[in-house]
C-alpha cells in the first residue's frame, strides 16, 4: 500500500472479527525480519452510537450515545481506505510493537472518551454512522 494510510486516515476492516466497521490509523509499522508485511494499529467503532430523537430523556440519550471503540493491529491489505480522515488525538505508546493488556485498556478507554465527546459535537458524522451494506 501506498504511504496515505497515516495517522488520522478513516479505513474500512475486511478481515476477521471485525469486518465491515470503521476505525482511524494510529500508528503504521514497517515490514521487519520477524513480522514480513507492513502493519496499522488501527482505533474503530465496534458499536456505533444510537439513533436519538426528541421524545427520550437525558439518561436515555446519553446511554444510546455511547460508542465502544476497539484497538487492533491489522495488515495493510486487510483494509480499505477511505476519503475521509479524523483528526483525533489518543496517546499512544511511543513506537511499540506489541500493546500490554493493561496499555490496551487504557488506550481504549481513552479512544471512548474521544469519540463520545466528537459524535455529541456533531464532527465526523459519517465515521459514526453504520456501515450500511
Amino acid at each position: 500500500m501506498g504511504r496515505f494510510l497515516k495517522q488520522g486516515r478513516v479505513v474500512i476492516c475486511l478481515q476477521g472479527r471485525y469486518a465491515g466497521k470503521k476505525a482511524m490509523v494510529l500508528d503504521r509499522y514497517d515490514s521487519s525480519a520477524k513480522v514480513p508485511f507492513e502493519r496499522l494499529r488501527l482505533v474503530g467503532i465496534e458499536r456505533p452510537p444510537r439513533k436519538v430523537t426528541k421524545r427520550m430523556g437525558k439518561k436515555k440519550i446519553n446511554r444510546r450515545c455511547r460508542v465502544k471503540p476497539f484497538v487492533k493491529d491489522m495488515n495493510t491489505n486487510h483494509v480499505m481506505p477511505t476519503r475521509y480522515t479524523v483528526d483525533l488525538q489518543l496517546n499512544v505508546p511511543v513506537k511499540k510493537k506489541m500493546l500490554t493488556a493493561e496499555a490496551k485498556k487504557k488506550l481504549k478507554s481513552e479512544a471512548r472518551a474521544a469519540f463520545e465527546e466528537r459524535y455529541k459535537q456533531g464532527k465526523n458524522k459519517w465515521f459514526f454512522s453504520k456501515l450500511r451494506f
